[in-house]
C-alpha cells in the first residue's frame, strides 16, 4: 500500500502506525517525495516558513493554469503564502468564528430536506446541506441553493489530480457561473447578510482588496465546505455503525453528538493528507530537505500518534486534551473548523431525530476515489434480524 492508496483503504491506520514505527520522516523513492507520519515532525513541517503549500515555480497546477478554474485557484488564500494568504484570512476567519451553534441549528433545521432515509438521499444530503447552510449565511436565497451546491461540486472536481478533461470543463463553467452569482450578491449592498457584511469591510482594509480575489475566496469557502464536511458527516456515521454501543449512547443523549463529530474528525478524518513544497534547503528532525523537494504530510497518521493523543486508536467521546490535525495546523489551519464541526453535528442530530437509527444500521459504504480524501459513499443493505 502507498500513502495515497491508504486514504480510501478500509483500514489505513495499521499502515500509518507501521510508517511511524519505521521513521517519522523518510524519503520514499517510489513516490519521489518525503513522507511525514509523526505528529511532532508534522508540527515542525507545517510551521516552517520555507515549506509552502504550492511549489514556488508552479502556483497553479498546470492542468488548470490557463483556465477559469485556475484563475480562482490562484487567488485562494489556502493556496498562497504571505499577504495573499493573510489578507483574505483576516477578513474571513473572524466572520466564520462569529457564527453561533444556534445559528447553524436554525439553518440546518430549515434546510434539511423532507426526504426518505435511503442511502442515495444520505449521499446527496452530505454534500448539499453544508454548502447550502454556508450559502444562506452569505445571503443567497433558498431558490438558488440547488444551483450553488451543484456548481460547487463541479468546481471541486478540478482540485483533484484525478480530474478528467470533462470534469475540468465543467469546473471552468462552474467557476464562471459562481463568480457571476457572487458578483450579483456583492453588488446588492443593501441586501448583504450580517455574515457577508462582516467579511467585506475587513477584507477591503487589507492590502488585497480587489473584487476577483474576494470572489475567489468566497468560492473557496464553498469548495472547502463541500467535500470535507461531507466526509466529516459520513465518517461520524461510519463510527456509529461500527460501534453499536456508541450509536445507542448518542441516540439516547443527543447532546453527545458534538463530541461524536469532534472525535470522528480526529479518529477517521475526511482529509487524510496534504503536501508541502520546499522553497529553500532546510533541516527537519534528522533529515535535510533540498529546495524543490515535496513532502507528503499524513495528517491522519498524526492524529493517531500516541505522542500527542493517549490511547489514540480508541474512540473516546470525552477525550481529554484532544489533539487534531484534521483541519491543518499552523498558519494554514482551516479557519472554518468551528463551523464545519457545528454543521456536521447538527446534521447528524436532525438525521437521528427524524429518521431514528435503523438507516445507520442498514447502510454499508465504500469510499469516493481520492488521493487524499476519505468520504464514504453509502449503499443500503438489508437489516439483519435480531
Amino acid at each position: 500500500m502507498t500513502p495515497f492508496e491508504a486514504a480510501t483503504h478500509p483500514d489505513p491506520y495499521t499502515f500509518y502506525a507501521q510508517l511511524r514505527h519505521r521513521a517519522d520522516l523518510y524519503f520514499d523513492s517510489r513516490l519521489g517525495c518525503w513522507v511525514a507520519s509523526g505528529a511532532r515532525v508534522i508540527q515542525a513541517i507545517v510551521q516552517h516558513p520555507d515549506l509552502l503549500v504550492r511549489p514556488p515555480h508552479e502556483p497553479v497546477p498546470p492542468a488548470i493554469a490557463q483556465r477559469p478554474s485556475g484563475q480562482v485557484f490562484g487567488n485562494l488564500m489556502r493556496m498562497n503564502e504571505g499577504p495573499r494568504h493573510q489578507c483574505p484570512r483576516h477578513g474571513i476567519e473572524p466572520a466564520l468564528t462569529s457564527v453561533s451553534a444556534a445559528d447553524i441549528a436554525t439553518l440546518v433545521a430549515h434546510l434539511f430536506p423532507i426526504t426518505d432515509s435511503s442511502a442515495d438521499s444520505l449521499n446527496s444530503l452530505m454534500f448539499k446541506l453544508p454548502v447550502s447552510v454556508l450559502c444562506r449565511l452569505l445571503g443567497f436565497d433558498d431558490h438558488q441553493l440547488d444551483t450553488l451546491s451543484a456548481l460547487t461540486g463541479d468546481f471541486v472536481a478540478c482540485l483533484s489530480p484525478l480530474a478528467s478533461e470533462l470534469q475540468l470543463r465543467s469546473a471552468d463553467i462552474a467557476a464562471t457561473r459562481l463568480s457571476q452569482m457572487f458578483e450579483v450578491l456583492l453588488n446588492d449592498e443593501a441586501g448583504h447578510s450580517a455574515f457577508l457584511n462582516a467579511i467585506c469591510p475587513a477584507y477591503r482594509s487589507g492590502t488585497q482588496a480587489d473584487r476577483p480575489a474576494l470572489i475567489a475566496n468566497l468560492i473557496g469557502l464553498l469548495s472547502q465546505t463541500c467535500e470535507a464536511t461531507a466526509g466529516l458527516i459520513g465518517n461520524a456515521l461510519v463510527a456509529l455503525q461500527q460501534q453499536p454501543e456508541l450509536l445507542e449512547a448518542v441516540s439516547r443523549t443527543p447532546a453527545l453528538v458534538p463530541e461524536l463529530v469532534a472525535e470522528a474528525a480526529r479518529h477517521d478524518p475526511s482529509v487524510q493528507n496534504t503536501r508541502r513544497f520546499v522553497a529553500k534547503r532546510c533541516v527537519i528532525g534528522n533529515c535535510t530537505l533540498q529546495a524543490a523537494d515535496t513532502v507528503l504530510v499524513l495528517l491522519a497518521s498524526a492524529n493517531r500518534d500516541p505522542a500527542i493523543n493517549h490511547d489514540p486508536d480508541c474512540f473516546l467521546l470525552n477525550r481529554p486534551l484532544r489533539q487534531n490535525f484534521s483541519f491543518g495546523h499552523g498558519r494554514h489551519q482551516c479557519p472554518g473548523q468551528q463551523i464545519a464541526l457545528a454543521i456536521a453535528a447538527q446534521t447528524i442530530a436532525v438525521l437521528l431525530q427524524r429518521h431514528g437509527t435503523s438507516f445507520i444500521r442498514t447502510c454499508h459504504w465504500s469510499y469516493v476515489p481520492s488521493l487524499n480524501g476519505r468520504i464514504p459513499r453509502f449503499r443500503q443493505q438489508p437489516e439483519i434480524a435480531q
